[in-house]
């Protein structure tokens, strides 16, 4: 067991001077997967804070984090090491008269293996924080792979034989729940879900983001995010997009929310035209008066 995340402030108020607003729910999941050094899953939709938390973890543990950014076709040569080829041929190249037995044992040494965020992970001698983002997005292939590491943190590399971490570093899976993970997976972790936000969250973590907004302006931003994520959309608003948006209000002095200040910023929120003009049909944003979203909590 591990006490990296324990001390006298709580989790929580801690958490929120990195930026990041966590209920109680997010801070026992925290506080778990550290102390039982387990992995902690976070599944959701997109945007709604899953790697965040893990950033924020990273800076309330004093950690490096190191973050394995999950696509379709990632391999072991981009998830944990490869050897520099390059470097190799150049020492082969230096050492011609020595015979293959010692250039082969001169080759594959640490000297020549270049770091991947799960080995570099396993070999730290700091705390380090590991971030495996969107691991919904690998095949079962490297699902495998993490099963390994994840086990018992440690990986065998044929020329160097099995290398086991010096310390268990804290370990955050994200999932936007494309595909239903191998429940092999699923037994080595902690389970997070996470959703948006209810409307009070979401106003505390836009006035956190952006502190000189208008607390009255927040709330009617808050509204009209909600109502959007009521809509049928593509791709209805995240976290990140909220703050951009309140971000962007107060970058442009908008005072309050009417019809024009929304239709004019909507593209800040959405992000493909089918959605933006769904949104200004649904919301009435064509004439002058305030949009309907503005007017329901």
């Amino acid at each position: 067991m591990t006490d990296r995340l324990a001390g006298p402030t709580p989790i929580k108020d801690r958490l929120r001077a990195a930026g990041y607003l966590a209920d109680d729910a997010i801070a026992d999941a925290l506080l778990l997967a550290d102390g039982l050094s387990k992995p902690l899953l976070i599944e959701g939709p997109a945007g709604v804070g899953k790697t965040e938390l893990a950033k924020a973890a990273a800076v309330v543990t004093g950690s490096r984090l190191l973050r394995l950014q999950c696509y379709e076709g990632i391999d072991e040569a981009k998830a944990l090491y490869e050897w520099n080829y390059k470097k190799q041929l150049l020492r082969i190249q230096a050492g011609h008269e020595q015979s293959w037995d010692e250039t082969e044992a001169n080759i594959f040494t640490q000297d020549f293996l270049l770091e991947r965020p799960l080995l570099a992970a396993i070999r730290a001698t700091d705390p380090v924080v590991l971030l495996i983002d969107e691991v919904d997005r690998v095949e079962v292939e490297t699902e495998a792979l993490l099963l390994e590491v994840l086990s018992d943190f440690q990986v065998s590399i044929p020329e160097l034989g099995t290398l086991t971490a010096r310390r268990s570093p804290l370990v955050f899976l994200t999932s936007n729940a494309t595909r239903e993970l191998s429940d092999a997976l699923k037994r080595r972790c902690l389970y997070l879900h996470l959703d948006y936000p209810g409307s009070e969250r979401e106003r505390e973590i836009i006035r956190i983001r952006v502190p000189g907004l208008d607390a009255a302006l927040a709330g009617q931003a808050v509204r009209i995010i909600h109502a959007l994520r009521s809509l049928e959309l593509d791709k209805p608003p995240s976290i990140s997009e909220s703050v951009d948006w309140a971000r962007s209000l107060a970058l442009l002095g908008v005072t309050t929310l009417d019809a024009a200040a929304v239709s004019r910023t909507l593209p800040v929120l959405l992000k493909n035209k089918r959605d933006i003009e769904r949104a200004r049909a649904e919301l009435e944003l064509s004439g002058s008066a305030p949009p309907k979203a503005g007017q329901q909590e």
